[in-house]
């Protein structure tokens, strides 16, 4: 059974970290070849589950040593049915793995959670396409095809799951009422370009208020991802009341636009020091920003960097 599906803990209030950017470390600092950017392969053996284990618990280590929660996303960012046709896996064996990641995390909770610092378990869900676009689905359409991943996760010990990297304000749409529908506890985290903007045009602000009214206000809350903070500060204005949906942040290190990104062969893992000062900076004038993690080039030194910025000591947790 779920241990938090219906009272998530992190919407009582605290800080709570997340992870960095999975692939990007498990490729570039690990030398690990994950196909089509695929990290949910490594759940197939041992070896792969042992490098997974490592690397979470080194941001678990900085969780724990600030006495601030954590959320555990897993690692099926590219879990789904296109995507895991290009790798050979059937229904059932996409199942199995969305499933097994979950049980993974389980485990890693069993060990780490303590009072101070509670462990949610989040089913990750990444885009049908690529992330940098905006893709041609429609909500009915992105309901259906995403459904799979979700029932997957309703089926196990998942708290809640979190769709990142999108684009589409429709396949965003699509998402949450495909966790609606399976009483998911959901999350929806944009990606913007470096104008501050959707790659579509919209706004951040339109595409928040947009899936609230389409929805019924369906996502618990809303996070930005896979942009640098600098790409999307412009995009925020203190004191206006959508910004108060917006509960996390997972940036990239780079300052880079994603076409850079996309075209470069080394990684780029940014200045972790002053990620921490822009979160810190991100946290004073929106204090609803308070699941932080990180993104492409990110990893748990960044991750501890944004820790030690915004909870300077142990006894300052909300």
């Amino acid at each position: 059974m779920a241990k938090y599906r219906y009272a998530l803990p992190q919407m009582q209030g605290g800080i709570f970290l997340s992870d960095g950017g999975m692939e990007t470390t498990l490729i570039f600092h690990e030398g690990l070849e994950l196909p089509h950017f695929a990290s949910f392969v490594l759940l197939a053996t041992e070896a792969g589950r042992s490098h997974l284990t490592a690397y979470y618990e080194k941001y678990l280590a900085v969780a724990q040593g600030r006495g601030v929660g954590f959320v555990l996303d897993s690692a099926t960012w590219r879990a789904n049915p296109d995507w895991a046709a290009k790798l050979g896996y059937g229904v059932s064996e996409l199942k199995a793995a969305n499933q097994a990641s979950i049980a993974l995390l389980a485990k890693l909770r069993e060990r780490w959670e303590t009072p101070s610092m509670p462990c949610v378990i989040s089913g990750a869900i990444g885009p049908r396409g690529d992330g940098y676009k905006e893709g041609l689905m429609g909500r009915d359409e992105a309901e259906d095809y995403h459904s799979v991943q979700i029932a997957a996760f309703a089926e196990s010990e998942a708290d809640m799951v979190a769709a990142y990297t999108l684009g589409s304000i429709e396949e965003a749409i699509g998402i949450s009422n495909a966790a609606q529908a399976h009483d998911m506890p959901c999350a929806i985290s944009f990606t913007v370009e470096t104008d501050g903007r959707l790659v579509s045009g919209r706004s951040l602000r339109e595409a928040v208020e947009i899936v609230d009214d389409e929805t019924g206000g369906a996502p618990l809350y809303y996070m930005v991802n896979c942009a640098h903070p600098t790409h999307f500060e412009q995009a925020l204005e203190a004191g206006e009341d959508w910004l108060k949906r917006i509960h996390g942040v997972r940036a990239n290190a780079s300052t880079r636009s994603h076409a850079e990104l996309d075209e470069s062969a080394t990684l780029d893992d940014g200045d972790p020091i002053d990620l921490g000062r822009r979160y810190k900076a991100l946290r004073q004038n929106f204090p609803s920003f308070r699941i932080l993690g990180g993104c492409c080039g990110t990893d748990h030194r960044h991750v501890a960097a944004v820790c030690e910025a915004c909870v300077p000591t142990l006894a300052l947790n909300a």
